[in-house]
């Protein structure tokens, strides 16, 4: 909240052109790569009845598209962190900012072990893990962004 509220006189000014580009691209990415994990969990009941192969098909398709929408979020954050002021960041965003990038690396890891995973309960801790690293770090994301 204290990023919002301005001292007298202030005005809210609209953001560069580049920023714009950059949080939007962040954003894009995060809705495909943390929203399609649960699209994908919602229709999984009814993708099972297209026959035994059709789940592995439906999530190979959507790693064509999601793990590009990981990468770019990795690049966007990198970008993300490139474009601010350090200097007066407080202890608390350092710490948060250090856990949300653990998030993103387990997030990026169990859902990769769970591409390679052999087995119906390892597959399901994985994802388990992936999606729950995935929503830490969007949460988290959103703390440090003020």
């Amino acid at each position: 909240m204290g990023a919002v509220l301005l001292a007298a006189g202030q005005q809210l000014q609209l953001a560069t052109t580049l920023s714009i580009v950059r949080l939007s691209l962040h954003v894009l990415a995060a809705t495909i790569w943390v929203g399609g994990q649960f699209v994908i969990l919602g229709l999984l009941p009814t993708v099972r009845e297209f026959g035994e192969g059709a789940p592995r098909k439906i999530a190979q398709a959507f790693g064509r598209l999601s793990w590009p929408a990981f990468w770019l979020l990795v690049a966007t954050g990198v970008w993300n962190y490139l474009a601010i002021n350090h200097s007066d960041a407080s202890s608390s965003w350092n710490a948060v900012f250090g856990i949300k990038m653990l998030c993103v690396l387990v997030a990026g890891v169990g859902t990769f072990m769970h591409t390679k995973a052999t087995s119906p309960k390892r597959r399901g801790i994985y994802a388990g893990v992936g999606a729950l690293a995935s929503i830490a770090a969007l949460v988290l994301g959103v703390a440090i962004a003020g």
